[in-house]
């Protein structure tokens, strides 16, 4: 790991664990000595960091020069912390912890008294009910949509026929109760949505469809929008043709 990247790392970490955070704990998360952890505060106090504190007592994050100074309202950091804990709670490993660190990043930035405020939203997460764990790397599924490159996947479908497919990776979907994989199904010349858990294995093909992921998606969406509206119109319908007791 290079400095430059050490120094961001032992940041983020300042400005997430518990304050003070002792130069222990940050060698352990660093996997470093702690005369570098030593070495590196010293830098970053250089660089403009307000970090208080000294070795045998621990360290705090006075102020960050890394980030711009935020402010939110209140009903604005309730909603921050409610959307990125329901994330926590139904993303895969990945996705959870960047939620964490994205959160962390952001209090960073805020006032005292809003770091308070976070800390003690009103609003909170539970579900009962979350989608089940992937068995493929969801990093790297991700990264594909981003690159907007074709993939070969194996699929598992409801009746657990094994099909392979080459697909554009669009975007996931999370549902209630499952997580879905909008692509455009090269096989079938059409939009498909596959169970992320049904996915057995796939593979980078090298194949770009580069600029077309995000006009895909619209009409994809566009579809699925209009399937909605004609059921809740045929469930509409059936309710007023439905016979009074």
């Amino acid at each position: 790991m290079s400095k430059s990247d050490r120094l961001f790392r032992l940041l983020h970490l300042i400005r997430g664990l518990r304050p003070p955070v002792t130069a222990a704990r940050l060698a352990s998360a660093m996997e470093v000595s702690e005369r570098t952890i030593y070495r590196d505060i010293d830098s970053l106090r250089a660089a403009g960091a307000r970090i208080e504190g000294e070795a045998g007592v621990g360290f705090t994050m006075v102020e960050d020069p890394a980030l711009p100074p935020q402010t939110f309202t209140q009903i604005e950091i309730e909603a921050l912390t409610l959307g990125l804990s329901d994330v926590t709670q139904r993303g895969d490993s990945d996705l959870a912890q960047a939620a964490q660190d994205a959160l962390v990043k952001i209090l960073a930035t805020l006032p005292e008294r809003q770091q308070r405020q976070a800390a003690h939203a009103a609003n909170l997460v539970h579900r009962f009910n979350t989608p089940p764990t992937p068995t493929i790397d969801m990093t790297l599924l991700r990264e594909a949509m981003w690159a907007e490159e074709a993939l070969d996947i194996g699929y598992r479908d409801l009746k657990n026929a094994r099909t392979t497919r080459r697909i554009y990776p669009l975007a996931l979907s999370y549902h209630d109760r499952n997580v879905m994989l909008l692509a455009w199904c090269c096989k079938r010349q059409d939009f498909r949505s596959f169970h992320v858990t049904r996915v057995t294995d796939y593979k980078k093909t090298g194949e770009s469809f580069r600029p077309r992921r995000v006009t895909l998606l619209r009409e994809f969406v566009a579809q699925l929008q209009e399937r909605d509206r004609a059921c809740a119109g045929a469930g509409a319908a059936a309710n007023q043709n439905a016979p009074t007791s």
